[in-house]
């Protein structure tokens, strides 16, 4: 690769950190989640299984979409991305199972509000004219999973008890699985772009990025309603009935 096209894929990846970082910036409230439990970490499993089990179908309508257009170079980068998280909601199942409850259980109860909204706006970007808007998206999300290291895992994983392995999903999307990667290639991709294409891959950066920083509008489920509904979905629980 010359200097000239390092030089190129360095000033893409600012221009889309730049709308993340604004996003980061206008955010108005100063609410910030819970302390990490072992009931809440499973409230995140939950929200990891819904933020991850319509990508490949979603990915696979976006290729079809980029092909009809004639953009081949999107079309296939969009039918890399659901290769690559294909399986990815069965790695957050198998979390929630090892913290023991019925993982089937817990994801129809929980549904993080959080969650549902990026679920939505990746319906929106996808299921469109144009759905260059899901670049953006996935970049947001990628690229905010580097920051995601062993140190924090592990954090996690002591917070856990002994014995379970519930941090598959996670360190898939963290900068010690394979979202480094994944981010240098969608550079690649946006850095191929008309100046207007990437507007609008950026413009999708900030308005993902706005979702995952913004609190819910309603407060926090507590640790105790968590307990409360997920008790009755401990495995033992489930044997029992």
């Amino acid at each position: 690769m010359t200097n000239q096209q390092c030089d190129v894929l360095a000033k893409t990846q600012k221009f889309l950190d730049r709308a993340i970082v604004l996003a980061w910036r206008d955010v108005k409230s100063s609410r910030r989640p819970p302390a990490l439990t072992p009931v809440r970490w499973v409230w995140r499993l939950a929200g990891s299984y819904h933020s991850s089990r319509h990508t490949t179908r979603l990915m696979e309508e976006a290729r079809d979409r980029f092909a009809a257009s004639g953009r081949m170079n999107l079309a296939q980068w969009a039918a890399q991305k659901a290769r690559e998280e294909a399986g990815h909601d069965r790695l957050a199942l198998l979390d929630i199972q090892s913290m023991g409850y019925n993982a089937k259980a817990v994801v129809q109860a929980l549904v993080p509000s959080p969650i549902q909204a990026l679920v939505d706006y990746f319906f929106q970007t996808v299921q469109t004219t144009d759905p260059i808007g899901c670049i953006g998206f996935f970049y947001t999300a990628e690229r905010l999973g580097t920051f995601i290291g062993e140190e924090y895992i592990q954090n996690v994983e002591a917070l856990l008890p002994i014995g379970t392995n519930a941090t598959r999903w996670l360190r898939i999307h963290s900068g010690i699985g394979a979202e480094v990667n994944h981010v240098e290639e969608t550079v690649r991709t946006v850095a191929q772009l008309t100046p207007q294409e990437r507007n609008c891959v950026a413009r999708a950066c900030y308005e993902t990025a706005l979702l995952r920083f913004n609190p819910p509008k309603e407060d926090y489920i507590s640790d105790e309603e968590l307990q409360n509904i997920l008790q009755p979905m401990e495995l033992n629980t489930c044997l029992q009935v």
